[in-house]
């Protein structure tokens, strides 16, 4: 599994909005500006978090964007799911898809993939956007005092 620009910028954008959890509604273009997001792109990523319903929007010189749930009840796994769609590496391991692959059942390697896509999904489901901005808060400390 690789992520793309799409999955990097919507996790820069859910940080800012989680920096800001409870202040109201922040502006796109202030979320940009802060995680350096090319706005016009950082506007169809808060589309697709907004759909996947881990966002709310309102229009207007008042509204802006927020996030849906407290930062620690979002994790990463959903994040990336509404951004980059199966986090499995390779088809074969997607639930629900009918492969016509005739190895399925004796092939070595879909063992290995499941083992990966199962690893991925726990760290990515352990994780909430919370942890991420305790884990950024850190490292500007260490980075503040060296």
């Amino acid at each position: 599994m690789k992520i793309s620009t799409k999955g990097e910028y919507g996790l820069r954008a859910m940080i800012e909005l989680a920096l800001h959890y409870g202040q109201g509604y922040l502006q796109s273009a202030d979320i940009a500006e802060a995680r350096d997001i090319p706005e016009n792109y950082l506007y169809q990523l808060l589309i697709t978090l907004r759909k996947g319903g881990l966002i709310q929007s309102r229009r207007g010189p008042q509204g802006g964007h927020m996030l849906a749930r407290t930062p620690d009840r979002i994790t990463l796994s959903e994040v990336i799911m509404a951004l980059e769609g199966p986090i499995e590496p390779t088809v074969c391991t997607q639930e629900g898809v009918i492969i016509d692959c005739p190895f399925r059942e004796t092939c070595a390697m879909r063992e290995v993939w499941e083992q990966v896509t199962e690893a991925t999904q726990r760290i990515l489901t352990d994780t909430t956007v919370a942890d991420l901005v305790a884990r950024e808060h850190e490292k500007a400390a260490a980075v503040a005092e060296s």
